[in-house]
């Protein structure tokens, strides 16, 4: 299993202490949030892992160097400029090892209880495959009713966008996105117009008029993002119940 985790963030709203450490090195429990992403990882059958870095990229070099996770991971060092998730995606993407197996894309300050395993197995069926929940935020993912995605909705401003002409939102299944999601290296060379710098959201709003590109929705979904201080305060009892 190829996965990638994203850490390059500059965590500004874990401020203070992202001020001198990244937010992949936040502890949780006394565990850094990327230790427990990449044992989870690891745990699941992951075994050529990719890791992202801009914000203090060195401290997550040495880390890294410093732990052995019995399988291969590599830095995608975007110290010279941060790429965003789309472009990150891009150059990360040169470092797994040749494959047309999808790449499973995990957030650093994201815990769950998803079925990680599961949720890879079933991604072999598209070109890419988000983990959505029904929780309740301002922006959400739209879908038709076979579940592909179709366009992007801010409720609070009422912004729409999609590929499709006179989409109607309402017509839509609206879904939150994880921060989990595979992402099969089929679409790569749809992505050699874009420019060093883009969201991975941004890109699968472009394409979805042209590759399969779907949600897969678990009702029973737990999540925390561990990027808000209120969350990381309740990180670790979250640890305790569902992961």
């Amino acid at each position: 299993m190829k996965a990638l985790v994203f850490a390059a963030g500059l965590g500004t709203r874990l401020r203070p202490l992202t001020d001198t450490l990244p937010k992949a090195l936040v502890p949780v429990g006394g565990r850094p949030l990327l230790d427990i992403v990449l044992r989870r990882l690891t745990a699941v059958g992951a075994d050529d892992i990719v890791v992202n870095a801009h914000h203090f990229a060195n401290q997550i070099k040495d880390f890294l160097a410093l732990h052995d996770y019995g399988v291969r991971v590599q830095l995608s060092d975007e110290t010279e400029q941060l790429l965003d998730t789309g472009g990150g995606l891009r150059k990360a993407a040169t470092l797994f090892a040749a494959s047309d197996a999808p790449i499973l894309i995990h957030n650093v300050d994201i815990l769950s209880n998803a079925n990680l395993p599961a949720f890879y197995h079933k991604a072999a069926a598209s070109d890419a495959l988000l983990l959505v929940s029904a929780r309740e935020t301002s922006r959400y993912l739209l879908f038709n009713e076979e579940n592909r995605l179709v366009g992007w909705t801010n409720v609070k401003t009422g912004e729409v966008r999609s590929p499709f002409a006179r989409l109607n939102p309402n017509a839509c299944k609206c879904y939150a996105f994880s921060g989990i999601h595979c992402f099969s290296p089929r679409l790569l060379p749809m992505m050699q117009a874009w420019p060093d710098k883009f969201s991975i959201i941004d890109f699968y709003l472009e394409a979805c008029a042209r590759a399969d590109i779907r949600a897969d929705f678990r009702p029973n979904l737990r999540l925390l993002d561990v990027g808000k201080p209120e969350a990381l305060a309740r990180a670790e009892e979250f640890m305790e119940d569902c992961c």
